[in-house]
C-alpha cells in the first residue's frame, strides 16, 4: 500500500503543484502586458486562463498533503523532523497561494477589465505584477525546498 500511496502522491504533486507553479509565474509578465494594453482582449484572456489555472489546480493540490500524509503514516515517519519542516513549508506555501497570489490575481485581473472598458484609463496599481513575481517566486522556493526534503530526508532508506 505504500507504494501505491508514494506513487499517488509524486502524481498529485507534479500534476497539481507543477501547472500552479508555472502558470503563476507566468501571470506578472502578462499582467505587464495586459497593464500596456488593457484593450487587448487576448492580453485579458490569457490573464484569465493563467488565473483560472491556478484556482483550478491549487484546488487539485489538496490531494498532495493528504496522499503525503498517507504515504507518511504507512512509512511510520510521522513524527521526523524532516516531514515536520515538509509540512511546515507546505502549510506555508498553500497559505501564501490561497492568501495573497490568487487575491492579488483577482484584484489585477478586476483591474485590467474595468480599464478595458473605460478606454484610455490608466492602471492605478502598477507595482501588482512586481508583487506577484515576489510571492511567486516566494511560493516556487517553498515547494522547491519542500522538493529536496521529499528527496533527501534524513534517514532515508535510499542511501545517503
Amino acid at each position: 500500500m505504500t507504494k501505491l500511496f508514494l506513487t499517488l502522491h509524486v502524481l498529485a504533486a507534479i500534476l497539481a503543484v507543477g501547472p500552479v507553479t508555472v502558470a503563476a509565474g507566468m501571470f506578472p509578465r502578462a499582467l505587464r502586458r495586459a497593464q500596456a494594453e488593457p484593450q487587448d482582449p487576448a492580453a485579458r484572456s490569457v490573464l484569465r486562463t493563467l488565473h483560472r489555472i491556478c484556482r483550478v489546480y491549487a484546488a487539485l493540490g489538496v490531494a498532495v498533503p493528504v496522499l503525503g500524509f498517507a504515504t507518511a503514516g504507512s512509512l511510520g515517519v510521522l513524527g521526523s523532523g524532516w516531514l515536520i519542516a515538509s509540512i511546515v513549508l507546505t502549510t506555508g506555501a498553500a497559505a501564501l497561494l490561497v492568501v495573497l497570489v490568487l487575491p492579488g490575481q483577482d484584484a489585477a485581473l478586476d483591474e485590467i477589465e474595468a480599464a478595458a472598458d473605460r478606454p484610455g484609463a490608466s492602471i492605478p496599481d502598477q507595482g501588482a505584477a512586481r508583487r506577484l513575481t515576489m510571492l511567486t517566486g516566494l511560493f516556487n522556493l517553498l515547494w522547491a525546498t519542500v522538493t529536496v526534503l521529499m528527496i533527501i530526508r534524513p534517514g532515508s532508506t535510499t542511501g545517503s
